[in-house]
């Protein structure tokens, strides 16, 4: 019953173990010394034998050195048969591909040697000193024939390893080593003889491991009750996290069912993906999870009650804030958010049961583990008043797993359950956030090739999610509601419970397409949006001719036109698309039909009907297409024109795209400055809140890079006398009698509240006064933190301000996200932009390495302390941090 080859358990070779037994004796001289012949005969057999065992050794070493990976404490060989090996190793470079086969945990990816099918998971969870011990058994098949078993594991203190074939031989199988490989962060157990084809195995881990602060994996968080501070520990295992919390095939290609067991206090309560099928009740009593359908390992997940068939949904927060009734709208949403998505997909719920967790803070605004849904307290405690749409995204997950953007655009979509009227925030929300993005030349296409596991991460970004979100409603926009719901529907049902790839469902939205007669390729449409970076602009210019045709063009669209130029090879490629562009021809009183134009090449000229010198034409009709679009400055005119006399002709979402895109047309240099200026001044005709919501961001950038000029306050001037019109118009809400605002209608109340702020940004002074006046009231009522820390953060005392940063980090903030939040609004404050600045660069060192791996509070975190940056100073001075940052990174990853 060799369990593991006792020499080689601490990672030494047997050439290791007799170099050691090696004395170097001092040398004495040669007279006077006798020499018996025996002595002799028997000091040469020992010459003779160690010259054996020397070379056996130097052998084994050879071999072993094959198995072990390069890092340090792997391999510790004597250094001759070692610089030898490296001498034969270096000379003979074709040996280098069997060599990687010899060696698969190099690889990015873990070999297709193996596929898990069961994992039994026990946990023992010690929140006295936050530690927790392990032990998993994986039952797996083998593929093709392997001495190498190679797991994901991270930060893990492997104890025990044992593995069993299925054969009748009874014992554990002969390890010949094991060690960990952190380059790939895998941990590789070497047999002594192979596994074969179509054999099932069992592997046995014993481990144990921190409950860290840092928000990955299985770590920890806080919360005070009644002046006493309580403690939870919560997973975050995507994307590539599960590993630190038990060994596994941590990738998402390799799904198993999952029975998980938790040992814990009495005094905890314990949460996973299925129900509860038994549980002890002994000191430390134990949960025992039902079988879960076949899942991924980032799925995994380690009060009030309502059902709906048969699923049972459960909210489980901080008991007073269960108490005071602030789950109550998010437990009442999911019974509808749930029948919506079964309805739409076609598709039931999997899952017997929906857990709802609140937690004080984690990485992400929220989690979709299948089955229990983590979300940040501020996503889920909701007043019945306010939506959240990472709350509905994470719902939607349920049901496509990881294709964010498919998450992110029903977010949007099912907001007819909950808020109608907010439904066409997906153009302010998303798209013109995502365009914002995807305009810079650092953006990127959304399928990109990583090369190592912590670059997943990254990969995950709001290009990502939001780019995705708007191709989609763009292909939704072209094939109807019908059809893509149909090959939706097709799609769910053949990829069940299994694994698919990007182009497996481009083919079933074209078969959907080819039943109803339309041949059109989704795959070679949606390939050229998908893996090129960027956007297009679409350039629609009247021609002189009288058969009422238009020249419409494509170039890739971009901010920085001088990366063109310092960067030639990215920039001057062929960036083309098939766009998808709807078009309408107008004049003061009407507005036709629209139609769609397939452009896929630069240049291409059609015909669009009747158009005279009066008539405008208006493109990409709702913004439902992913690209801008302009005109030549008399189209531009014509429009600013109409939007002047009647701007009703003209729809709230193509107001809103008008906004969006004479903005950032101008900004990239595409429009002379004046145009969107000129466009603005009809704004006080404006009665709907989404044109406003536009053109405030749109001013609100302009501010920031005006700041600080001489310019800026002739550019305040301006705005403000296009404001006051509608802020004297609607003043500030009215109270009622116990000092309270009254209720009105949500869209009056969006657009008021955004004149106000407009109003008070460029500076009006009756809503200075009135803000002045009226926040101190507030303030002494109010018992939101969050909501009076940013209230400190706009104080004019700098004093202040520098303390309130210092207390950021020293103090017992939570969540963590309200840290970031305090530097982030000081940086908003005029009189904190330097402050913030300083503190980040600072305090830079702590900040990384506190939020490094969680990539989207750090991005939010450089992105709010550099947002009013406009200088050539500090953009060097921001690009020396982030090369000290690499340097320090390369360095602690070389120690």
């Amino acid at each position: 019953m060799g369990i593991e080859d006792a020499s080689m358990r601490n990672g030494r070779a047997l050439s290791d173990l007799w170099a050691d037994s090696v004395v170097v004796r001092p040398r004495t001289t040669q007279q006077h010394i006798t020499v018996n012949k025996r002595l002799v005969l028997g000091f040469a057999i020992s010459i003779l034998t160690l010259i054996v065992v020397t070379a056996i050794a130097i052998t084994l070493s050879v071999s072993f050195e094959r198995c072990a990976a390069e890092s340090s404490g792997v391999l510790a060989a004597n250094g001759s048969s070692n610089s030898k090996w490296k001498k034969s190793r270096d000379g003979n470079i074709s040996h280098r591909d069997s060599e990687d086969e010899q060696q698969p945990w190099r690889h990015l990816r873990l070999p297709a040697t193996l596929r898990p099918r069961h994992y039994d998971l026990r946990l023992s969870v010690y929140m006295e000193n936050f530690t927790f011990s392990g032990e998993v058994n994986i039952e797996f098949e083998c593929v093709h024939s392997t001495k190498f078993i190679v797991l994901h594991t991270d930060r893990l203190e492997v104890d025990k390893v044992l593995v069993y074939s299925d054969s009748k031989k009874a014992g554990a199988m002969r390890i010949q080593r094991r060690f960990h490989y952190q380059p790939k962060q895998v941990y590789v157990i070497a047999l002594h003889r192979e596994m074969k084809p179509l054999r099932t195995y069992k592997i046995n881990i014993t481990f144990h491991v921190l409950i860290e602060h840092e928000l990955l994996g299985f770590f920890r968080s806080s919360y005070v009750l009644n002046g006493e501070r309580r403690f939870l520990a919560v997973t975050q295992f995507s994307l590539t996290h599960a590993r630190k919390a038990f060994p596994c095939f941590d990738e998402p290609i390799y799904k198993a069912t999952f029975r998980v067991s938790l040992k814990h206090e009495s005094s905890y309560q314990s949460l996973s993906n299925m129900p509860v099928e038994a549980s002890t009740s002994d000191e430390r009593p134990t949960f025992l999870q039902d079988i879960s359908l076949c899942m991924s390992t980032y799925y995994l997940h380690l009060q009030r009650r309502s059902c709906r068939q048969c699923v049972v949904i459960r909210l489980y927060a901080r008991p007073d804030a269960i108490q005071s009734g602030s789950g109550d709208y998010a437990l009442h949403i999911t019974k509808r958010l749930l029948q919506f998505y079964q309805d739409y997909f076609k598709v039931k719920y999997s899952l017997p049961k929906l857990d709802l967790l609140a937690v004080p803070k984690h990485p992400y605004a929220a989690m979709e583990n299948w089955g229990l849904s983590v979300f940040v307290e501020q996503k889920i405690l909701l007043d019945p008043d306010v939506s959240s749409f990472s709350y509905q995204m994470e719902l939607c997950h349920q049901w496509f797993g990881d294709l964010e953007g498919f998450a992110h655009y029903f977010e949007i979509t099912s907001l007819s359950v909950c808020h109608p009227q907010e439904k066409q925030r997906f153009l302010t929300d998303v798209l013109h956030e995502v365009m914002l993005l995807d305009g810079l030349a650092s953006s990127h296409p959304i399928s990109q090739e990583v090369f190592e596991a912590t670059d997943i991460d990254r990969v995950f970004d709001w290009i990502a999610y939001k780019k995705g979100a708007a191709l989609i409603r763009m292909l939704a926009n072209v094939m109807g509601q019908p059809l893509f719901q149909r090959g939706l529907n097709d799609y769910l049902m053949t990829h069940m419970y299994g694994n698919a790839a990007r182009d497996d469902l481009w083919n079933k939205f074209s078969e959907a397409m080819q039943r109803e007669g339309k041949d059109i390729n989704i795959t070679q449409v949606m390939d050229r949006w998908t893996l090129q970076m960027g956007y297009p602009v679409v350039t629609i210019s009247k021609n002189d001719s009288l058969d009422n045709s238009v020249t419409i063009s494509q170039e890739h669209f971009i901010y920085d036109t001088d990366a063109k130029i310092q960067n030639p090879e990215l920039f001057n490629k062929s960036f083309q698309w098939q766009i998808p562009l709807t078009l309408a021809v107008g004049n003061s009183s009407h507005i036709s039909t629209e139609t769609i134009i397939w452009v896929s090449n630069k240049t291409e000229t059609h015909r669009v009907g009747h158009v005279d010198g009066e008539m405008w034409l208006l493109g990409n009709i709702n913004q439902t297409g992913y690209f801008r679009v302009n005109y030549d400055l008399h189209n531009w005119r014509l429009l600013i024109q109409q939007l002047m006399t009647n701007p009703t002709i003209i729809s709230v979402g193509n107001r809103v795209g008008l906004i969006d895109d004479v903005f950032n047309l101008a900004r990239a240099g595409y429009l002379p400055q004046n145009v969107p200026l000129q466009m603005i001044s009809y704004l006080s005709q404006e009665t709907e809140f989404l044109p406003w919501h536009a053109a405030s961001r749109a001013l609100y950038q302009l501010d920031k890079l005006l700041d600080r000029t001489e310019d800026h306050s002739l550019f305040s001037d301006y705005v403000l006398r296009q404001v006051e019109p509608k802020y004297l118009k609607f003043g500030w809400p009215a109270t009622s009698p116990d000092g309270s605002f009254m209720q009105v209608a949500y869209q009056t109340e969006e657009l008021q509240r955004e004149v106000m702020m407009l109003a008070c940004s460029f500076g009006n002074k009756h809503c200075h006064r009135q803000s002045v006046s009226l926040i101190s009231d507030w303030i002494s009522t109010i018992s939101e933190k969050k909501v009076l820390l940013e209230a400190l953060t706009c104080s004019d005392n700098i004093f202040l301000l520098n303390r309130l940063l210092n207390l950021s980090l020293t103090s017992d903030l939570e969540p963590d996200q309200d840290v970031i939040d305090v530097i982030i609004h000081v940086g908003c404050n005029p009189l904190g932009r330097h402050l913030a600045w300083r503190y980040f660069h600072k305090k830079w060192d702590i900040l990384n390495s506190r939020y490094g791996e969680a990539l989207f509070m750090n991005s939010k975190l450089i992105s709010g302390v550099t947002e009013f940056l406009n200088t050539e100073a500090e953009l060097n001075e921001n690009i020396n941090t982030y090369k000290q940052t690499l340097v320090s990174k390369l360095l602690r990853w070389r120690k």
